[in-house]
């Protein structure tokens, strides 16, 4: 059997994670619609599993949108491992004395940051998809169903909610600057116009993102 190389790989995992990345920003747009108000919230959401109708039936855009989300995040994953444990044969044996590697934050802690991330969507889904771990549940009613989840009492999991966005903003960060270097973005100029963009786009999703718990912790959303 003929193993993927490890430039192919990290093709693979840059691809998935900016098919991903694209997902999160249109999701997080719809998001905003919250402020809106129930109505247009709840008409996005409807909207939504009528989306390709009447071409596809009823939910199945989203069940299709499903399928390749979760193809994108195994690719993401197993590329991930696969990288991980080539790194480490390529140097068995650990040097007596090795100078401490400069690295940020992000890149420190991408492996921990998609543990978090990986429990959340589970979770996530379990909370506002199936609607099984929502205190509210109602499919009809995706508005309420937010307003609930993020109410005063439960703010452990608005709490979950912060930790999680802010740990896929770090990954965010790290990952759009490893993906454009990966993709042939090596020159000088390129990498810090890369590093500045990545920045960008991770605090944007991070504030679009938290601004709706928060709001509704606040009473902004209710």
């Amino acid at each position: 059997m003929v193993r993927p190389s490890s430039v192919t790989l990290k093709i693979i995992m840059a691809v998935s994670g900016i098919l991903l990345i694209l997902f999160l920003y249109v999701h997080m747009i719809g998001n905003l619609k919250i402020f809106l108000g129930g109505t247009d919230f709840d008409h996005y959401a409807h909207w939504l599993r009528d989306l390709g109708t009447p071409l596809l039936p009823h939910m199945w855009y989203l069940w299709i949108q499903r399928g390749v989300l979760t193809l994108a995040v195994l690719a993401h994953i197993y590329t991930a491992a696969v990288l991980t444990v080539r790194a480490k044969k390529a140097r068995p044996v650990k040097y007596a004395h090795r100078p401490k590697v400069q690295g940020s934050y992000a890149a420190r802690t991408m492996r921990w940051g998609g543990v978090i991330v990986l429990l959340f969507i589970i979770f996530h889904i379990l909370d506002l998809t199936t609607g099984t771990v929502n205190p509210i549940g109602d499919h009809e009613h995706p508005y309420a169903n937010v307003v609930a989840d993020f109410a005063p009492g439960r703010w452990y999991v608005t709490l979950f909610y912060t930790l999680a966005i802010v740990a896929v903003g770090f990954h965010l960060w790290h990952g759009i600057f490893s993906a454009a270097r990966t993709l042939g973005q090596q020159t000088e100029k390129g990498q810090r116009r890369a590093k500045t963009i990545a920045a960008v786009l991770s605090a944007v999703l991070v504030v679009g993102y938290l601004s709706v718990p928060f709001s509704v912790l606040v009473g902004l959303v209710d």
